[in-house]
This record gives structure tokens, sequence and C-alpha cells, in this order.
């Protein structure tokens, strides 16, 4: 039996990549987990979406605003140091109160970001991460 790999990644030399001209992100992918730094502008609107890939967002920078669409907390701001758990399936919106970078974990991998079908985040100036 093999051993698993080890990877050890930096950050800083991950390529980012442009989704609208608000957006941006680079991706560490495993086998069953996702990390994603998400770089949103001022006033970047991610719409309302869900996904089956239970999610956890770690604000590292700056401020954004959810929408919760199963009647969780409407208009919650999650901010540098602050963390939001996402239940699979649970429809959520996000914009950015302020330049911000985030770390989003995703369980399992979002295959469509990996694909490139993801129009939501890729249309004009107003898009992000889901």
């Amino acid at each position: 039996m093999t051993a698993p790999k080890v990877r050890h990644f930096r950050v800083s030399e991950q390529p980012r990549e442009e989704l609208n001209p608000l957006i941006s992100r680079s991706l560490i992918t495993g086998e069953r987990t996702m990390l994603a730094h998400v770089y949103l502008k001022k006033g970047a609107v991610v719409p309302m979406h869900s996904h089956d890939n239970e999610q956890i967002t770690y604000v590292l920078e700056g401020a954004l605003r959810f929408k919760i669409g199963n009647g969780g907390p409407d208009g919650l701001v999650v901010r540098t140091g602050e963390v939001l758990h996402l239940p699979s399936n649970v429809p959520h919106e996000a914009e950015a109160l302020e330049d911000t970078i985030d770390v989003d974990v995703f369980t399992p991998p979002r295959q469509d970001w990996l694909d490139g079908d993801d129009a939501y985040l890729r249309g004009g100036a107003s898009g992000g991460e889901g």
C-alpha cells in the first residue's frame, strides 16, 4: 500500500483566477476538501445560490454581509476574524462591505468551480465566492 501524497503550498504562489472585475480566487484542492482564497472588492455581490457542499467561510480581512435564504439571519455581517458555517443546500448571498479576503473551505470540493461551470460568478461587475 502506498502512502498518501503529502503536498505543501504557499498561498502567495498559487495562481489567482479573475472571475470578474471585483472578484478573484485561488484554489487548493485535496481529494475530499477544497480551500479557496477569495478576494472581493468593495461592492462585489455573490448572487443567491446554494450547493450540496458544506461551506465554512473565514474572513481574514474586511467584511461580508450575508443573506440567508432558508429563514436564517438576514443581513448577517461576518468581519475580520469571524467564521460562518453554511450547511449543505442552504441558499445564501454575500456582499463585500469593504475590500475583503476570505478563506472558504468546501467539502466535497466544488466541482463547478474546478470545471469553470460557475457563470454566476463570472458575469460583469458583480459576482463572488460561493
